[in-house]
């Protein structure tokens, strides 16, 4: 693995002469970040340095997303060579390395599937629901199916509609009204059971709750269902494993179309190439992006099997094709990166060392529930985990908002970034890891030992 060095003492202190207060304020408008900004110079493998030289183990792989971790330098090349080829032609006409890229992305969905590229995981989710809504009119052109079902406490993204998709009402009310088109369901947390039941004697209750919802909106107006494999945002909520196997069979069995969004649970994340293979289902629509590239360079993609995409295939006088444009779409740049990072996600088989690796440091996570009673519950596939905090395990009680920040904090004056989850107030309270997929063992005991001093440290009372 070829790996850059720590930023040069020169380069730091020229960064630390810089005025930042115009850069960075305007941006965060958010006065509890003043004081917690790190100026970033410079990272490699699972490590970033800042201004000051200080080193932190970033636990999160920025936002969720450098799989590969930091520091290939190789990728550089890449880019530099592809730039001098080619920098960029719209996808009025194809490019080498975006055409590489979707026979290998069908490849890894195991055959079938047609790649259409954008630039985020917003983005992807997006022209999922138009893909869906455009299919259904060509399909059911007596009926208007235009409704997604999508789950509470979900997170699909940053758009008017992703928030809408999404289930999580304090990031969405800044925005509201919204159109209705989006209706919510029970999500599988099974922690915090939102049925209030206890698995298995459940009967996968949610489930049953999704088929109510929709016989109650009427199958003949839905589209699609959307479903996040694992829910990150929430807290890293595992499903069942006979959860989407379900899910797929209301599908199939209403004709809705399946979207499943592997935004952050794809490229090796879970223990597996996309999360959705742990449960052996065949998605309509699955949004990639992040792990694509490792965050190298920005793309994203919506992915359709070779049944909806014929849907779309016509004469231009027919009008079937789908409306959507994209100008950076297949960037070949950004192609010729992901081409690269997935090339080394396979060939240093880090699926598998997720799968290994994350073991591991859940059950080190694990450890920790038999010191600290605050720990309520602790949970993951592959390196994707969270450890929810709570009063009382009884009563699960959540831990405040300033007790969950105070353990961030100390995470990090301590040299290890963790997030939270972003449930709101009331499902706020879960330390998150998504490592990038080269962390080591002992990094992980570092981890897990840090986080243990965090919970010795801080008042939760």
């Amino acid at each position: 693995m070829s790996l850059t060095n720590a930023p040069d003492p020169s380069i730091r202190q020229a960064v630390v002469r810089q005025d930042l207060e115009n850069v960075l304020h305007p941006i965060v408008q958010h006065k509890a970040l003043e004081a917690r900004q790190i100026v970033v110079t410079g990272a490699e493998g699972s490590t970033i340095y800042d201004a000051d030289g200080t080193a932190y183990l970033d636990a999160m792989a920025g936002l969720w997303c450098v799989n590969i971790g930091y520091g290939r330098a190789e990728l550089a090349g890449v880019a530099a060579e592809q730039l001098r080829q080619l920098a960029y032609f719209p996808h009025t006409a194809m490019n080498v390395p975006a055409a590489a890229l979707a026979e290998k992305i069908n490849e890894l969905m195991g055959g079938g599937y047609h790649t259409y590229f954008v630039n985020s995981g917003s983005e992807a989710n997006e022209a999922g629901f138009k893909i869906a809504r455009q299919y259904m009119k060509h399909e059911h052109p007596q009926h208007y199916r235009f409704k997604t079902v999508s789950r509470y406490f979900s997170y699909h993204g940053t758009t008017l509609a992703t928030l809408d998709a999404g289930g999580m009402g304090e990031r969405k009310a800044k925005f509201e009204p919204y159109s209705g088109d989006f209706v919510h369901v029970a999500h599988p947390y099974c922690y915090r059971c939102p049925l209030g039941l206890d698995y298995p004697s459940c009967g996968l209750a949610c489930v049953k709750n999704m088929e109510t919802t929709i016989l109650g909106e009427g199958p003949e107006t839905i589209a699609e269902v959307l479903v996040e494999p694992i829910m990150s945002g929430v807290g890293v909520a595992v499903p069942p494993d006979e959860y989407l196997p379900e899910v797929e069979k209301l599908c199939r069995k209403y004709g809705i179309l399946l979207h499943v969004d592997e935004v952050i649970n794809g490229f090796g994340r879970t223990g597996k190439m996309f999360a959705h293979q742990h449960y052996d289902i065949a998605p309509d629509i699955v949004a990639i992006a992040k792990g694509i590239s490792s965050a190298y360079l920005p793309i994203a993609a919506t992915v359709v099997k070779n049944s909806v995409f014929e849907s779309f295939y016509g004469e231009v006088s027919e009008n079937r094709q789908v409306g959507q444009v994209n100008t950076y779409g297949g960037h070949p740049v950004s192609a010729a990166v992901a081409v690269r990072n997935i090339e080394i996600l396979e060939g240093e088989k880090l699926a598998e060392r997720a799968a290994d690796v994350g073991a591991y440091l859940l059950d080190g996570l694990k450890g920790l529930m038999k010191k600290h009673s605050v720990v309520g519950d602790v949970r993951g596939k592959g390196l994707l985990l969270g450890v929810e905090l709570v009063k009382d395990r009884t009563s699960k009680e959540p831990v405040g908002p300033q007790a969950i920040t105070a353990v961030a904090d100390f995470c990090r004056e301590n040299g290890l970034l963790v997030g939270r989850s972003v449930g709101g107030r009331r499902y706020g309270n879960t330390i998150t890891m998504s490592p990038p997929l080269v962390i080591t063992r002992s990094e992980c005991d570092r981890i897990v030992e840090t986080l243990d001093r965090a919970l010795s440290t801080v008042n939760f009372s």
